[in-house]
């Protein structure tokens, strides 16, 4: 007997089944009321006393295979029919999928790396927590020099020489240090000044900032580099560079490009002009050079900068720079259809 219940058990084991029907069937003969195992539990106390262990071990494990069997079964049909269900019933209605989207930031930033990337300059990235010497000092702004107080810097306390970076310029020193001419890179990223926080203006914003290094390098590169980039990124070609004062670069420029004054929030944004600032520029400081062990003699180049948030807001009309860092999305969901 104990020889037949085994060979039940393999029978069991092999079992297999297409049908709900014929699951039930298979439980009805090993497990229902008048099926074998309560036929062999019946049979229990006719057993000999020497076999009654094993006998009573092997109906155990008969029980327990067609019960295993049967749950194998019913999941393996189960699973099957949901996936036919799913693909196989063209009627069902699609699924919902919640599209993402970038935030504007990002959005304009990749925009821009796109644009100069067309023109062979490649990406740099630095720390945000700098020191004075690639912050300030390599950048022609010694110690105690009166420029510094254009840039409310936040320092650390207990370490008077490191500080939040307050311009990605400190990333182009870096890159100058452990690179030899020529040299084309951006440096986009997040720098912080110690600012009253409002509408127009943020303790912390995004620049991005390129670097041109090469021999014989001119203002005339720096116009034509401008003058391409302003084209492809707002579709306007007319720009004029105005006079002006950086520490690092000599001469020094703001970058204007015109807008136009077709609408009223042309007037406005331009305040009756037509010209628009979006950042400054100039030819790198023969000191700068020096500092990062780059001969001024035989290499030239030019630097610019302007501000990602001031681009973004300018593109997408918006009219808080507060709505750039308070992720609330209602204000994120607006660019899902954005790139």
């Amino acid at each position: 007997m104990i020889h037949k219940i085994k060979e039940l058990i393999a029978e069991a084991e092999a079992f297999k089944a297409q049908s709900k029907e014929e699951i039930e069937a298979f439980r009805i003969k090993y497990l229902g009321k008048k099926g074998l195992l309560n036929d062999y539990f019946a049979e229990f106390k006719n057993v000999a006393n020497e076999q009654k262990k094993e006998f009573g071990q092997v109906i155990n494990t008969l029980k327990k295979t067609a019960e295993d069997k049967v749950n194998a079964l019913k999941e393996e049909l189960e699973s099957k029919e949901v996936v036919k269900g799913i693909y196989n019933d063209l009627s069902r209605p699609g699924e919902p999928i919640q599209i993402g989207a970038r935030h504007p930031i990002s959005i304009v930033k990749n925009q821009i790396i796109d644009i100069f990337s067309n023109i062979g300059f490649n990406v740099s990235e630095g720390p945000e927590i700098e020191d004075d010497w690639h912050n300030f000092t390599a950048l022609n702004l010694p110690e105690y020099h009166p420029a510094r107080d254009m840039q409310d810097t936040f320092f650390i306390q207990t370490h008077p020489d490191i500080l939040l970076r307050t311009h990605t310029s400190s990333v182009q020193v870096r890159y100058m240090e452990n690179n030899q001419p020529p040299i084309r890179t951006i440096s986009p990223g997040r720098v912080y000044r110690n600012e009253a926080i409002s509408a127009r203006s943020h303790c912390f914003f995004h620049q991005i900032e390129g670097l041109y290094i090469d021999k014989n390098v001119s203002f005339a590169d720096l116009k034509q580099t401008l003058q391409y980039f302003t084209t492809e990124m707002f579709g306007k070609s007319k720009i004029r560079l105005r006079p002006s004062y950086f520490p690092f670069t000599e001469p020094s420029a703001e970058i204007d490009v015109y807008w136009g004054l077709s609408t009223e929030a042309d007037y406005r944004i331009t305040k009756g002009t037509g010209w628009l600032e979006i950042g400054g520029c100039g030819m790198v400081d023969p000191n700068v050079l020096e500092n990062c062990k780059i001969d001024s003699k035989e290499y030239s180049g030019f630097a610019f900068g302007m501000g990602i948030d001031r681009i973004a807001m300018l593109l997408h009309q918006i009219s808080d720079i507060r709505l750039l860092s308070e992720n609330d999305v209602r204000f994120l969901e607006q660019f899902k259809s954005a790139l």
